[in-house]
């Protein structure tokens, strides 16, 4: 991404609605699948938000990053400490089956990303048993200059990632929407409303105190719904899990 971007990113993500629950899926999404202290990659860390969310929910572990910005990852590395190394998922620097996890937050959509070569890596790098979490972008058609200016090229359907998964070797995934609340809202401010956004950045911002607020609580209830075994059959994003056999 831009370096604006990584800006913006440092300044909101451990505030902002979007930020918070993505970082609480990511999490509940592991545990559920059994996860359990380790050695946990965040594959794409950024400025180090969810680095920061991992030493909470996960004190016992060993927690890396990998980014790609050099900048970016001198951010993370005081924002959540850990180990942080500047690096692609084209070329995971770490060894044959060491991880026990690895989250991957809105990585393989990125323009340069090679799909494929990422889950490979991933495949090798995890222990067998190994946890996979993906997040990811949904539906091509919403494509918007939000998407351009974090560098996404792609956006997904459910079924598409299923079949990545399966395609590297993975296992035992599932695959959700979430951010299903609010999409019309999404859907209103990224196509409908897109010749009045303002030009040359992404939506990654604070919102009046009042709207964070109750974003944040329509995707609380997503998750307590999401935890009660409710699926959504559309939304903003998808989180998907998977395992290394």
């Amino acid at each position: 991404m831009e370096r604006a971007e990584y800006e913006r990113m440092a300044l909101v993500e451990d505030r902002m609605w979007w930020f918070r629950g993505l970082h609480a899926n990511l999490v509940a999404a592991w545990r559920a699948r059994g996860g359990r202290d380790g050695v946990l990659l965040d594959a794409g860390c950024g400025t180090g938000g969810f680095l920061a969310c991992l030493a909470e929910a996960a004190p016992g572990s060993l927690r890396c990053g990998l980014e790609l910005d050099e900048g970016a990852c001198r951010v993370a590395a005081q924002k959540a400490g850990g180990r942080i190394v500047a690096g692609t998922v084209a070329e995971l620097p770490f060894a044959d089956a060491s991880l026990d996890a690895i989250f991957s937050a809105d990585v393989l959509c990125h323009r340069g990303v090679a799909e494929d070569q990422a889950l490979d890596g991933f495949r090798r790098c995890l222990k067998p048993g190994g946890v996979l979490v993906l997040n990811l972008p949904a539906y091509r058609w919403l494509l918007s200059a939000h998407d351009v200016a974090v560098d996404n090229v792609r956006r997904y359907g459910r079924g598409e990632v299923l079949a990545l998964l399966a395609a590297a070797g993975f296992v035992d995934a599932c695959a959700s929407y979430w951010n299903s609340i609010l999409f019309p809202v999404m859907v209103l401010r990224r196509k409908l409303l897109r010749a009045k956004a303002s030009p040359g950045g992404s939506d990654v911002a604070l919102l009046w105190a009042p709207l964070e607020r109750s974003f944040a609580a329509c995707l609380a209830v997503e998750a307590r719904l999401a935890a009660a075994g409710v699926r959504f059959p559309f939304g903003g994003s998808i989180l998907a899990i998977a395992v290394r056999p």
